[in-house]
């Protein structure tokens, strides 16, 4: 039987992993979507000029199927240990982005904020990685 806590545990979990996944599908498909020249002169989107249009695409993609990633995999109940890799993926594209707004002397806050939650996603699906049967 479910204690209280563990169904409030799951509620956050899931709670955590929907917001995150929802940003990054948003933004990743922003930047595969929107062509590079808009994408250089939208707000706060000067860091697109210090990439090219190909590297954009691709932090988009990686957005994207991290977002998948953190998904699909528990709705399917298969692979399930890669929901928290592919949190970890996101994190790692969080600190990319951290230091790119650093280098620019550009706000980090909603990077941290996203980074925070996709390490709070790793911290609560570590499970899914420990308890893999081999």
């Amino acid at each position: 039987m479910e204690t209280t806590k563990n169904k409030t545990l799951k509620i956050l979990t899931w709670t955590l992993q929907i917001l995150a996944a929802l940003a990054f599908i948003m933004a990743g498909l922003m930047k595969i979507s929107t062509p590079y020249e808009e994408l250089v002169l939208a707000d706060n989107m000067g860091w697109a000029e210090d990439f090219s249009a190909m590297q954009i695409k691709i932090i988009g993609t990686l957005e994207v199927l991290g977002s998948i990633g953190m998904i699909l995999p528990l709705l399917l109940k298969k692979f399930t240990f890669l929901v928290p890799v592919a949190a970890l993926g996101l994190v790692l594209v969080m600190v990319g982005a951290i230091f790119t707004h650093l280098n620019r002397e550009e706000p980090i806050i909603v990077n941290f904020i996203l980074l925070l939650l996709n390490l709070s996603v790793v911290y609560l699906r570590r499970d899914l990685v420990l308890n893999r049967q081999k």
